[in-house]
C-alpha cells in the first residue's frame, strides 16, 4: 500500500466574499484525514472560477489533483480513496431507520422525565405517537410532492384526491393528540382510519399487484421503497389505535411504569 502521508494534493475550491463551496470543505477535510498535505488554492471571484473550468475543462468544482493527475470532484474524490460514493437514486432505509430510533429515545427520555424510568408502557405509547408527528413533518415539508407519490397506492386518495392532502394533518394531529393523552374520541377513530385504509392500500400495491413503488412515508422527495416499513406505521397506527381503545373500555390506567 502507498504512503499517503508523503503525497501532496492540489485542491482548487471556491472561496469567495458570499460563498464558500461544502464540497471543497468536504474534499479539503477528507483529504487532511487521509493524510495528504492539501495545497489549497482558492478560485475566489466567478471570472476566476470559469477561467479554471475552461482551461481544465470541467463543468464543477472543487477539483482535486494528486501527482499530477486530475481525480474530479468531491464523489470522485470519494471513490479514488476507497471510500462509499452515495447514489441519489439508490433506494435506502435510513431515512426510516433515523426516524424511527430517534422516536424510540424520545420516548425513553420523556418516560424517564415523567416517571423516573426509561421502561413503561408508556414510553412504548410515546414511542408510536412521536414517530406519526415527526413522520406527518416530514410529509408537510413538501405535500404536493407527498401528495403526488400518495397517489400511485393509496386506495382512498385515487378515488377522492384530496385525501392526500388531509393525510398528514390527520396523521400530525392524531400524533399529537396520543402524546397528550387528550381527546381519544377523536384521535382513536383518526387513527384507525387512515392506519387501516394505508395497511390495505399498501398491502395491495406491493404483495398482490406486486409494484415497485416508492413509499411516500417519509415524504414525496424519498427514495425509501415501498414495502414492510410503509405497512409498518400503519400497523402502528391501528395496533395504537385499538390499544387505546381497549384500555378506556377497561378502565386500566396506561400510564404507569412496567
Amino acid at each position: 500500500m502507498l504512503d499517503k502521508t508523503s503525497k501532496t494534493a492540489i485542491l482548487y475550491r471556491m472561496v469567495m466574499d458570499k460563498h464558500t463551496c461544502p464540497y471543497g470543505l468536504k474534499a479539503k477535510d477528507l483529504l487532511e484525514r487521509q493524510g495528504y498535505a492539501v495545497d489549497d488554492r482558492w478560485l475566489t471571484t466567478r471570472e476566476q472560477t470559469d477561467a479554471f473550468k475552461t482551461e481544465h475543462g470541467v463543468q464543477t468544482t472543487p477539483q482535486t489533483f494528486i501527482d499530477g493527475v486530475r481525480i474530479g470532484g468531491y464523489d470522485e474524490l470519494r471513490g479514488h480513496l476507497g471510500k462509499t460514493v452515495r447514489d441519489p437514486k439508490a433506494v435506502t432505509y435510513r431515512p426510516v431507520i433515523a426516524v424511527f430510533a430517534v422516536t424510540a429515545l424520545m420516548a425513553l427520555a420523556t418516560s424517564y422525565a415523567v416517571y423516573g424510568t426509561v421502561f413503561t408502557v408508556r414510553a412504548a405509547e410515546w414511542f408510536i405517537a412521536f414517530s406519526m408527528a415527526v413522520l406527518a413533518i416530514l410529509k408537510l415539508q413538501n405535500i404536493e410532492s407527498f401528495s403526488t407519490m400518495f397517489l400511485n397506492y393509496d386506495l382512498l386518495a385515487k378515488r377522492w384526491v384530496r385525501y392526500s392532502y388531509i393525510y398528514p394533518f390527520a396523521e400530525a394531529g392524531a400524533g399529537i393528540l396520543m402524546i397528550a393523552g387528550a381527546l381519544n374520541s377523536i384521535s382513536i377513530p383518526v387513527a384507525l382510519f387512515i392506519g387501516t385504509i394505508g395497511a390495505v392500500s399498501v398491502f395491495k400495491a406491493v404483495y398482490v399487484d406486486k409494484r415497485e413503488l416508492k413509499c411516500a412515508c417519509v415524504g414525496g422527495d424519498s427514495n425509501v421503497p415501498l414495502g414492510f416499513v410503509s405497512l409498518t406505521e400503519n400497523v402502528m397506527m391501528v395496533a395504537m389505535a385499538i390499544w387505546m381503545l381497549v384500555m378506556i373500555l377497561t378502565g386500566t390506567n396506561i400510564g404507569h411504569a412496567m
